[in-house]
């Protein structure tokens, strides 16, 4: 008791007597103090008094699919600070490959009897993905907001970036430089959002079917898959992620190709240090500042119990010219 005393006490940054009165429920501390100290328990992973569990921690759950992928970790700094803002505390929760998965945090941040929860690239996003854990999530009315295209039966308010729109720009771009053979690397096939950029692609003039790739999202895939459509000669190659893309760059490079000369890239997301790639990547920008914050002002309204309809707010993209992509060879 001593010791998580003087834990709790370090945390908030008050003495172990505060702490003290606080989980005895005596009176002389402010609202604040007293709050602080409640989240800094969940954080330390103790549990609450009795007579307190009924209170909900000022802390909100964030589960990402990876952090490999670098825009999760940007997606993270943005909601995390933007939640501290608000007064509450971020909980990153990383689902892990034959570790804890998405369904297994789901029961933890109940335990922890968090505020609300974000899910940003998560198992909404794949049709044929389980969804008994966010029908959970709905029994227990815990206050939640998805981020980017969801499956339609979820009931979720959700906060996108418009995929539709940014395919559309990535293969206008390509178009304007003449290029006509354009492939597309996609996500896995039961994915929303690569659905929907699938549906711009179709959509464009001189679409053919047989130039798009699936794969999953990885380095790897993307390597594989533009080595088909490189194989198929495509001048241009338009990808559902930056990773995608630069296992595409890869792939160019290993047919003895070069890029932009042979074969333009485009990318999705404009991740960190994207700029940075050999050629600079030519992306299109999910706005995730704007994002991450309408997600944590909408969760925010759910937890004051405000009317937040289960809507999908959808973000312009914007296209980030770079070296990647050039005029087609006539």
């Amino acid at each position: 008791m001593t010791r998580r005393l003087a834990e709790v006490a370090k945390k908030v940054g008050v003495s172990e007597a505060t702490v003290s009165r606080v989980l005895n429920g005596k009176p002389g501390v402010s609202e604040a103090t007293r709050e602080a100290v409640l989240t800094a328990l969940d954080v330390l992973g103790y549990e609450r008094p009795t007579q307190l569990r009924g209170d909900r921690a000022r802390l909100v759950g964030l589960v990402l699919p990876e952090l490999q992928n670098p825009i999760f970790p940007a997606f993270a700094e943005v909601v995390g600070g933007a939640l501290a803002q608000q007064g509450f505390t971020s909980l990153l929760c990383t689902r892990t490959v034959g570790g804890v998965s998405e369904a297994d945090y789901v029961d933890l941040l109940l335990q922890q009897q968090v505020s609300g929860v974000v899910f940003a690239g998560g198992f909404y996003a794949q049709a044929d993905a389980p969804h008994a854990h966010y029908e959970l999530i709905q029994e227990r009315k815990l206050p939640t907001v998805l981020v980017n295209a969801a499956v339609d039966h979820l009931g979720f308010p959700q906060v996108s970036s418009d995929d539709y729109v940014a395919a559309e720009m990535a293969i206008g771009h390509l178009r304007a430089l003449g290029h006509r053979r354009i492939g597309m690397v996609l996500g896995p096939r039961d994915h929303i959002p690569s659905r929907r950029k699938l549906d711009a692609f179709m959509a464009a003039e001189e679409a053919d079917p047989e130039l798009v790739e699936h794969t999953m999202f990885s380095l790897e895939g993307g390597h594989a898959a533009a080595t088909r459509l490189v194989s198929s000669g495509v001048t241009g190659i338009v990808c559902a992620s930056d990773i995608l893309a630069l296992g595409a760059i890869r792939a160019v490079r290993r047919a003895g190709l070069r890029v932009p000369d042979d074969v333009s890239v485009i990318g999705y997301d404009d991740s960190a240090m994207m700029n940075c790639t050999d050629p600079p990547l030519t992306t299109v920008r999910q706005p995730i500042d704007a994002m991450g914050r309408a997600a944590v002002d909408m969760l925010v309204a759910l937890i004051e119990r405000a009317s937040v309809p289960a809507d999908e707010l959808l973000f312009e993209p914007e296209l980030v010219v770079r070296a990647s992509t050039a005029r087609a060879r006539i």
